[in-house]
This record gives C-alpha cells, structure tokens and sequence, in this order.
C-alpha cells in the first residue's frame, strides 16, 4: 500500500498568500456572514507610531545602519534583517516590498532574483549597479505587511529614497508601489511618476514583482514595456 506524500503544505499556503498579495488583495473575508451595511460604532483614532522624519538619521549611511537596529519597526520580527545593498550614489534605485522567503544574506536570492538579473541586464545593467532595498527589512507572517506599522514603514522607505535621491526609481510589486504612491501596482504602471525629494524629483515607475512574473508569465511583456518607460525617462 502507497503512502500518500503530503509535501511541505506551509511553503505551499505562503507562496499562496505572495500571489493574491502581489495580483492586489487586500481584503480579508470572514468564513461566516456579517452585515456589511450595518453602522458600526466609531473607534477613536491610535496615536501615530511613526517617528517624525526630522528625527530620523540625516545621511544614507547612518539611516541604512539605524535601520538594521534595535529601534527598527521590525526588530521583534522573527527572521533575518535583510539590509539595503548597492552604491549610496546610484542613479538607479530598486524597492521591493520584503525580503522572499530563501532570502538570507542579500534581496532577491532565489529564482526571483535570477529573473530580475535578466531584467537588470535587459536594460545594460547589474545588480552592483544599483540600490535595492525593501519597504520590510524582514519578513512579515505571510509575507504580508503588519496594518499596524504600515503607516511608519512606508514613511521610512520615503525617507530612504529621498536620502539616496535616485536619478531613477523602480517599484516592483504591490507593496513598494503602495509605500511610495500609495497606489496598487495595477493602478501605478504604465505611467511616469515624479517624486519630490526637496533637492530634485526622482523620475519613478512602477511594475510586477519578479515573483509574481514567475507565476504568471504573461505579465514579462508588460514588465518589460515598463522598464523601457524607466530607461527612457529623460
């Protein structure tokens, strides 16, 4: 008589989780029913748990080496700090959302990050040419941003873009596009964005996470339209 493999159901249930995140869902759904047009009594407003931009590290340096610390929002996550990688003057910044689930010593280490080597050098360039970080410096449960800190990590990467002030910047995936123009992917690509750093504007485009492109090829042509929109930004 066989026996049935079972295989490893929770990699299986968070690569899961990754796709419907990265296609845009967002809303969790209750196995029973609720009324959803019944009123709901007002709740009052949490204290922001943001730090004020001013208080944060002034220069690339010193920001990158605070945000692998104890004061980090993620610092009591379970995992690996993934920490930003890349020259601190490149013209080209890349933002994920967090770190994939083989990441252990750099971003994008898996079949992810062969496919966006290929992409980098589809458009003459490398890795080591770029600053890439991410919106999460560990991973979330799920791979699923806390709604509880998103407000202070998406302030956080802002601040990371405008210390660095790329020339260019790449949002890859649903999260760094919603932390930088608080908008779904699906909703951002397509069209050049201006970010206002104070010394300049970072020209900005928006595209699918290569995680995503790996689940669903069809999406390359529409990544590739998109890096081509970046690389033609003047």
């Amino acid at each position: 008589m066989g026996v049935e493999h079972l295989g490893d159901w929770q990699a299986a249930a968070a690569s899961t989780l990754d796709w419907w995140r990265e296609a845009g869902v967002d809303v969790v759904v209750d196995d029973s029913p609720r009324d959803w047009l019944a009123k709901v009594a007002p709740v009052a407003a949490a204290a922001p748990v943001a730090p004020d931009p001013a208080s944060l590290p002034a220069t690339l340096a010193e920001f990158l080496a605070w945000r692998g610390g104890d004061a980090a929002p993620e610092a009591s996550w379970r995992g690996v700090s993934i920490a930003a990688s890349g020259p601190l003057d490149a013209t080209l910044m890349v933002l994920v959302d967090c770190p994939d689930r083989d990441d252990r010593d750099c971003l994008l280490s898996g079949d992810a990050g062969r496919l966006f080597d290929r992409m980098l050098a589809a458009i003459g360039l490398t890795r080591e040419a770029v600053h890439l970080a991410a919106v999460c410096a560990k991973r979330p449960l799920g791979g699923r941003m806390p709604g509880e800190v998103q407000v202070e990590l998406h302030r956080l990467a802002r601040h990371h873009v405008g210390l660095l002030a790329p020339e260019r910047l790449l949002l890859m995936g649903d999260g760094a596009a919603r932390a930088i123009l608080d908008r779904q992917v699906t909703a951002a690509r397509g069209t050049p964005h201006a970010i206002d750093h104070g010394d300049g504007a970072t020209r900005t485009v928006a595209t699918f996470h290569p995680r995503l492109l790996l689940e669903r090829p069809a999406q390359k042509a529409d990544a590739w339209r998109d890096l081509q929109l970046l690389m033609g930004l003047s």
